[in-house]
């Protein structure tokens, strides 16, 4: 079992975005009105799980188009909040092609959540075997503000529904493999079908995250993101985080814009 964590780009945010604030301001995430100074680069990550049975990439990164017309991308509302970066190199695409993996011997993408920064880079490995979301996050990104749909028009994309495994805040997600080794975990709060990724390596358990929480501190200190759907919700899924991560056989908790985070193989 390998876990390549790939930097996918990276993503200048408001401060407040990663980590909640109290005040005033009725949005702070937005850096709307807000000094520049407040601002900061954190990795767009996705990782890439090699297991026994395959193949399966967390996540997609920025799309190429990033470095071409990012407000034609991401749309107005969007760019007026952040904006991205995406040296030669590191799209998902470019990535794969240098670890010698074509997008068609992908037996899975997951996507955590469909929000641009994890779901931008879709294009580039649409000819997965099997492209998956919960289906909770795929109908949130059907009908709620807050996400492109551009960016997976015509791409074929499979749901699953929650059933009971051993771990999560409320224990429901979904066994990927039906084989104990990669839970899918229904850690919600951020965004309302959000999925923290399990995975069973030779001396214990590596947690990918998501955006449960933005970096190591968020979970260390209860700091929730900037932006949640269900704040009950979000802080009980990092609450779970947290404790988890203080488990024997807990390995590493990585959040997908840790900046501590390197790019990195883990066996």
């Amino acid at each position: 079992m390998k876990i390549h964590i790939l930097h996918t780009g990276k993503v200048l945010i408001y401060r407040s975005l990663a980590y909640k604030e109290r005040g005033l301001h009725p949005a702070p995430y937005t850096g709307w009105l807000r000094r520049k100074e407040n601002k900061m680069w954190v990795p767009v990550s996705s990782y890439l799980i090699e297991h026994p049975k395959g193949l399966i990439l967390v996540d997609t990164g920025w799309n190429e188009d990033m470095r071409l017309n990012q407000r034609k991308h991401l749309g107005n509302f969007a760019y007026s909040m952040y904006k991205g970066e995406l040296p030669e190199g590191k799209s998902i695409a470019e990535q794969l092609y240098s670890l010698g993996v074509s997008s068609k011997e992908l037996d899975f993408v997951i996507l955590s959540h469909m929000h641009s920064d994890h779901v931008s880079g879709l294009r580039h490995v649409k000819d997965a075997k099997k492209i998956l979301t919960s289906k909770i996050e795929w109908n949130a990104a059907q009908k709620k503000l807050g996400y492109i749909k551009t960016m997976w028009n015509n791409i074929a994309i499979d749901t699953f529904e929650l059933m009971d495994i051993p771990y999560g805040p409320y224990k429901e997600g979904f066994d990927l493999l039906r084989d104990e080794t990669l839970y899918l975990v229904y850690t919600p709060g951020h965004s309302d079908g959000m999925i923290s990724t399990l995975v069973k390596m030779k001396n214990g358990w590596m947690v990918l995250a998501s955006d449960v929480g933005y970096s190591e501190r968020s979970w260390k200190e209860m700091i929730l993101p900037g932006i949640t759907t269900d704040r009950k919700a979000a802080y009980q899924s990092l609450k779970w985080l947290r404790d988890f991560s203080l488990k024997r056989d807990c390995i590493k908790v990585i959040a997908n814009h840790d900046a501590n985070v390197k790019p990195q193989i883990i066996e």
